[in-house]
């Protein structure tokens, strides 16, 4: 296992519709490291945006899609996201202000 530090584990903010919509219940999606646990996604969190408490962390991995061109298969790399709730008395993340 290689040894990932707090700022590998991010990689980018996830924006849809359902995660913009989860953002009033102060939830936020990423996508992360594929072989980051919760432990470390919370660390890099608490870490990267100042104020940020976290108070619970859902991981889901995805698997990546076929894709096709021409005769040619293969598939795209593989993923994982990760939804991060925080506590009430906690900052917002000022990244998602904007939006």
């Amino acid at each position: 296992m290689a040894d990932i530090k707090y700022y590998d584990v991010i990689l980018k903010p996830v924006i849809t519709e359902k995660s913009m919509a989860g953002m009033a219940d102060k939830k936020y999606t990423f996508y992360v490291h594929t072989d980051a646990n919760k432990s470390q996604i919370k660390e890099a969190v608490e870490k990267m945006f100042d104020g940020a408490k976290v108070k619970s962390i859902s991981t889901m991995n995805l698997d990546g899609k076929n894709r096709r061109r021409g005769v040619v298969t293969g598939k795209t790399a593989k993923r994982k996201k990760a939804v991060v709730q925080l506590t009430e008395d906690s900052k917002e993340i000022e990244i998602f202000s904007g939006l």
